[in-house]
């Protein structure tokens, strides 16, 4: 089947600890537009095969039915889908085809106060390991995935908190990558996703070539003991965010 986690992977044990969490009871609806926009032997089948066992198809055909932003998905049906969401997710599939970021947004899955502690425990967590994990590996860009987690209501402050505590080799090559392994000579840029609203492509403008950000590539690109490889691509980053 695919789109799961077995043992062993990084993801196992707080994929498990999802199910067992977000038990709940089979909605009634799937809280998007009906006989329309899904596909109909889905759409009558959608709640029918257990929750573990829903198949990624099925997910990728709901997140391409429409839904009322203003009121976004019910609780019930939201929590009831999540942890399988989270298992895509961590098995590095795509929920929604359209794109990544908007994958937790259709319930404000990032403020606290909608989730009971056990609950909230399971998506802090789950949030810390995407967001690590992702620094270290994905062919996501890191942007697109902190603008995720901030349109599923994670707050951006929080998000750029962690972001600039992470290890300096890791970041320094998950930068290089986004912003420089793929352009010709000459044409690389700052990636930003065009999925980030009102002003924030500015905020996360600002915040990859503030002071902070900055000293943490040039001190690793300097630091004698810092490999050749990994000094000159943060000393490239740190060019970027600094011209």
């Amino acid at each position: 089947m695919k789109a799961k986690v077995a043992i062993g992977h990084p993801f196992f044990d707080i994929i498990e600890e999802a199910y067992q969490v977000f038990n709940y009871p089979k909605p009634r609806s799937t809280e998007v537009c009906r006989n329309c926009c899904m596909d109909s032997k889905i759409e009558a089948d959608f709640f029918n095969p257990p929750i573990r066992q829903m198949p990624l198809g099925y997910i990728q055909d709901w997140y391409q039915a429409a839904y009322d932003p203003k009121i976004g998905v019910a609780k019930a049906t939201w929590a009831y889908l999540l942890p399988r969401i989270l298992e895509i997710l961590a098995a590095d599939e795509d929920v929604a085809t359209c794109a990544l970021e908007v994958s937790l947004g259709r319930f404000e899955t990032g403020n606290r106060s909608n989730w009971s502690a056990k609950e909230w425990a399971v998506l802090d967590r789950f949030q810390r390991m995407f967001l690590q994990h992702r620094i270290e590996n994905g062919s996501d860009e890191l942007d697109s995935v902190l603008c995720m987690f901030k349109r599923g209501g994670w707050p951006l402050d929080a998000l750029m908190a962690q972001l600039k505590a992470a290890p300096s080799e890791a970041l320094a090559l998950r930068l290089w990558r986004d912003w420089r392994s793929w352009q010709a000579p000459g044409m690389e840029r700052i990636g930003l996703t065009p999925f980030w609203e009102s002003n924030e492509t500015e905020v996360m403008l600002e915040f990859y070539t503030s002071d902070a950000l900055y000293e943490k590539m040039e001190a690793l690109a300097l630091d004698d003991g810092t490999d050749p490889q990994i000094a000159a691509k943060a000393s490239a980053v740190a060019s970027m965010m600094k011209p």
